[in-house]
């Protein structure tokens, strides 16, 4: 059989070995999946650079292999190239992200762990109905809770917004456009009266995706960013949240049986 090289994520199947992995790490920043595959990762390969969406193939410390994957930014970049890990065999998918809390409890520097999203993205309805639960898998978000635990980091569970944008859809008005639709003004204060704790930028599509595609998600975000004080990153915690929700899934993955 010829290896079918999908067009995004430029690897295939055949790419992936007599073994495999099932599970991938999937990061926005490139050099955030560099950084994975680098420092927790043994054995590590490069599969591909295209279009900026690197990928890498590696091995956790029991032999297991896993990736290491560019989803780049926002949910269409994420959608297409979810769509081509599972046409190449992935069945479980962490998104290791960034976020910007939105609850004064749930500071900088500190990581949350998606238990479901507000999902207010347009990409996820070309997936699914508006209606359509974007709920992270169970077990899979059991396990990150658990890992965060043994590990020590403060964590947080719960309700994640994803939107479609870093500025106007999160109420952020400084910026190139300080002027809000009405239907944006005041929704910050809105999700945080609905107990929501964070926005993000993919945790909806990738969970509406997961319920339509049956594959497993979950997802596991640093907090670089304290709306109820400020729009800006605070990027002094940056790499201390990014690391503690790396070695969270780490962990999970390592230890949990979900994954055996």
């Amino acid at each position: 059989m010829t290896n079918k090289r999908f067009y995004h994520i430029g690897f295939g199947q055949e790419d992936l070995g007599k073994s495999p992995p099932e599970i991938a790490l999937l990061s926005g920043d490139r050099d955030r999946t560099r950084l994975i595959a680098q420092n927790y990762l043994q054995d590590v390969r490069l599969l591909s650079q295209n279009r900026g969406l690197d990928s890498y193939l590696g091995y956790l410390p029991n032999h297991r292999p896993i990736l290491s994957a560019t989803s780049g930014m926002g949910a269409p970049s994420l959608s297409i190239v979810v769509n081509e890990l599972v046409q190449v065999g992935i069945r479980q998918i962490i998104r290791i992200g960034t976020c910007g809390s939105i609850q004064p409890h749930v500071p900088v520097g500190s990581i949350v762990i998606s238990s479901a999203a507000l999902c207010r993205q347009g990409t996820a309805n070309d997936i699914a109905p508006i209606e359509y639960p974007a709920a992270a898998d169970p077990f899979m978000t059991v396990a990150l809770v658990k890992a965060a635990q043994e590990l020590g980091f403060e964590h947080y569970l719960g309700i994640t917004a994803s939107v479609d944008t870093f500025y106007e859809g999160q109420e952020r008005t400084d910026s190139a456009n300080p002027y809000l639709m009405r239907s944006l003004r005041g929704i910050t204060e809105e999700y945080r009266r609905l107990n929501i704790l964070n926005y993000e930028m993919e945790c909806g599509t990738l969970f509406k995706m997961a319920g339509v595609y049956q594959f497993a998600a979950a997802a596991v975000c640093g907090v670089v960013a304290q709306r109820t004080v400020d729009e800006g990153i605070v990027l002094e915690q940056k790499d201390v949240a990014v690391g503690n929700a790396i070695a969270t899934a780490i962990h999970a993955i390592t230890n949990s049986c979900v994954y055996l």
